[in-house]
């Protein structure tokens, strides 16, 4: 798997050009969406990112020990119950996402006698994570409660910013707009990595890409903005010829209906090849692409390659399953699921390269 840190930067730089002046944060949960925080939070970084999010405390306190002391550093899944003396050890900011999470912290910051920042997170559509109308009215209603809070960014989540038209988004968006109007003054951020693109309305003070920086397409139906971060091979461990009325793999789903000849690779659904792309998925030999063929099991997959020449496919020759003629997003879709899905489900079986920033690209 080669893992190209330069487009990285590319694209974080691609989406800072989108938001025209509107600072970019990056999220980096999930190992960097499977791709490795401990090189992918450095480059970003040194890029110019201030502002990083990550789901979870573990998480944050991995990161911190990556990035400058004066990064910040937020948690999306909030405050859990008697951990604010943790975050506040390791300097990270609580995404609050209830009134129970705001009274707990306020009152650990009035204990400690110093202001604590956190991110306020209203729900402005998702029902997910996030302080409802009726919490947020509560709070309007009362914002001494924030005593000792320093509401760093006041922040909401799209639920369908993939899609350009639809209706939710502009909903979500005035929602968010009567939270901001009675809550404390604060930067905002609802723009997600497809809600970048949807225009300068959502953009506020910090947009939020995640996905995107990977190479995902954050406007699908529109050609993909972003450059490709992930190369990913598999071997080919051999080769042999096939015929009726034989079958290929567990469960003889694949009934070889004439003479063909079969390879198999060494990726299966343990690496995070899915298990959906059992005969129906693809990947490339140089620009040729051909069928998998019966189920994807645990450490191998079968490919039909009875179209090519016998001296096209031999054992030890690499096959493309990501990157090039088969992108993120046709993987993705051939398996039944999102590129986020297909990036945070690669295993740590690979051999990992890392193609560094060029020089001329940090200019």
């Amino acid at each position: 798997m080669t893992i190209d840190l330069g487009a990285i930067v590319a694209n974080y730089r691609r989406l800072q050009s989108e938001l025209a002046g509107v600072e970019c944060a990056a999220v980096v949960k999930a190992d960097a969406y499977g791709l490795g925080v401990a090189h992918v939070a450095p480059v970003l970084e040194r890029a110019g990112c201030r502002h990083f999010f990550v789901a979870t405390f573990d998480e944050g306190v991995e990161l911190r020990g990556i990035v400058d002391a004066e990064i910040e550093i937020a948690v999306l899944n909030g405050l859990p119950p008697g951990a604010a003396d943790d975050y506040r050890h390791h300097r990270l900011l609580p995404v609050l996402n209830s009134l129970a999470e705001i009274d707990e912290f306020a009152a650990s910051a009035r204990t400690s006698g110093l202001s604590q920042p956190a991110i306020l997170h209203c729900d402005t559509g998702m029902n997910r994570l996030g302080l409802e109308g009726s919490e947020v009215d509560a709070l309007a209603a009362k914002p001494g409660r924030l005593a000792g809070i320093e509401v760093r960014t006041i922040m909401s989540h799209l639920a369908c910013a993939e899609e350009p038209d639809h209706p939710l988004s502009r909903d979500q968006l005035a929602r968010f707009g009567r939270c901001l109007a009675g809550l404390p003054a604060a930067p905002a951020s609802l723009a997600n990595s497809s809600g970048i693109f949807l225009g300068s309305d959502y953009h506020f003070q910090l947009g939020r890409p995640g996905v995107a920086l990977y190479g995902a397409n954050p406007t699908p139906g529109r050609p993909n903005p972003m450059r490709e971060v992930v190369n990913l091979q598999a071997r080919v461990l051999q080769v042999r010829d096939v015929d009726s009325p034989q079958t290929v793999g567990y469960g003889a789903t694949y009934p070889v209906s004439s003479p063909r000849r079969i390879a198999t690779i060494s990726m299966g659904y343990a690496d995070g090849f899915p298990r959906s792309l059992s005969n129906r998925g693809q990947v490339a030999l140089g620009d040729t692409t051909v069928p998998v063929i019966g189920r994807v099991s645990m450490d191998m997959s079968a490919i039909d390659v009875g179209e090519l020449g016998s001296e096209t496919c031999q054992s030890g020759d690499l096959v493309t399953v990501i990157g090039g003629p088969r992108p993120l997003e046709v993987v993705a879709a051939e398996a039944g699921t999102i590129a986020n899905e297909i990036l945070t489900r690669l295993g740590h079986r690979y051999e990992r390269m890392y193609r560094p920033v060029e020089l001329a690209s940090t200019s």
